[in-house]
């Protein structure tokens, strides 16, 4: 089994290259090659089903992708918001792996298709295993698989915590300028939970717009907070601000993010919100219940996001209804729900693996275009029913 360089533009085998990875395979480059199933024009004769090459995207390529278009992405997540909205996807129940010797880890099978323009099916495959910080490493790490559209082979794999945080912040950023549109925008923002995912939302509030006066932020981790500080003073405008408090931080925010682990809800005063902040919800099992009834709550699915316990479940647990809800994310985007200015607006997203599918098809297709996809030769082996 070998990796090749797939060009889109080659038109000859280039010379074989070392790898950069010590005793990798070798590189090279192939001949143009069809990355998916052709598909006809009208009133031609339909292509014949081939087998499409399999490449590897790592990291590093994905970010290459991803830095810099932070813009694109906002856009990409909502027009496939709209896709979901108008029933031109499948996005069944995201399965939790758990596991009775590792109570607070759990690894997250997110299944979708897509259709549009981005005609593309597959899967991420999600970890989350909160010990790993105090190792040094990630806690999340995650691939993503896409699946041809015709054939339902496998096409790529796509190393997929990066997409995943930065279609993650793209919808954050997307809710806190929608949400806001009709309300006083924020100047304070509190960052609640200062990890991989606070960074990035950071990160694309900034590069959509945002400006704040002040920023604040907590964490039950001293040494994380000091971190995500450090790494806010080299970018940031305005006063930082480390609050030991939570009250402190969500008191002193219009806008406050909640990106942590929390399995379930640890925020229970409803008087901290007397402000009526903008609260992106992210990590959904913060606030308890008695919050989210006294709030007008956005989701970005309504069964996705009212099950597995997320704190919007547990409102509905305690009132046996889902009255509580305004309406969705594309509600907002379309007019179709207003949103009030007399109480805090919680946006709390599942997180849709259509989201997923659609910037790992993008960045796919960046990759391709540019001649630089990783292709695994003779991937699939077995293609003959008879041999």
């Amino acid at each position: 089994m070998t990796f090749h360089r797939f060009d889109a533009h080659a038109t000859k085998p280039a010379v074989p290259e070392a790898s950069a990875v010590p005793e990798a395979p070798a590189v090279s480059e192939v001949s143009e090659v069809s990355a998916v199933s052709a598909v006809s024009e009208p009133g031609t004769a339909p292509s014949p089903l081939t087998v499409p090459p399999f490449a590897v995207i790592p990291g590093i390529q994905v970010q290459q992708v991803l830095q810099g278009r932070e813009r694109q992405i906002v856009d990409l997540v909502e027009d496939t918001y709209r896709l979901h909205a108008a029933g031109d996807s499948v996005n069944p129940p995201s399965y939790f792996l758990r596991f009775p010797d590792r109570p607070t880890a759990r690894i997250i099978a997110l299944p979708a298709s897509i259709g549009g323009r981005t005609r593309v099916d597959g899967v991420k495959w999600i970890s989350s295993f909160p010990g790993n910080v105090q190792a040094g490493i990630a806690r999340a790490s995650a691939v993503l698989i896409l699946n041809d559209h015709d054939t339902g082979y496998p096409f790529a794999c796509l190393e997929g915590s990066v997409i995943s945080a930065g279609r993650t912040a793209a919808m954050a950023a997307s809710a806190a300028d929608r949400l806001s549109r009709h309300r006083r925008r924020p100047t304070r923002v509190g960052f609640f939970g200062t990890g991989l995912i606070a960074r990035y939302i950071h990160t694309y509030l900034t590069a959509t717009g945002w400006s704040f006066d002040q920023i604040g932020v907590h964490d039950l981790s001293a040494d994380s907070a000091a971190g995500f500080r450090a790494c806010l003073q080299r970018t940031a405008t305005g006063r930082i601000t480390v609050h030991t408090s939570p009250e402190q931080l969500i008191r002193s925010s219009d806008l406050v993010v909640f990106a942590t682990v929390a399995g379930r809800p640890h925020v229970t005063d409803p008087a901290w919100f007397d402000h009526n902040p903008l609260v992106l919800h992210v990590s959904l099992r913060d606030l308890a219940p008695e919050i989210v009834l006294a709030s007008a709550n956005v989701v970005d699915d309504v069964d996705h996001c009212l099950r597995a316990d997320t704190s919007p479940h547990l409102a509905e647990r305690l009132t046996g209804n889902r009255d509580f809800l305004t309406g969705t994310l594309d509600d907002v985007m379309a007019g179709r729900v207003s949103l009030p200015d007399d109480r805090p607006v919680v946006f709390s997203p599942f997180g849709l693996g259509v989201l997923d599918l659609a910037v790992g098809k993008y960045v796919y297709d960046e990759v391709a275009g540019a001649g630089q996809l990783h292709v695994v030769d003779d991937f699939f082996h077995e293609l003959r029913r008879h041999g």
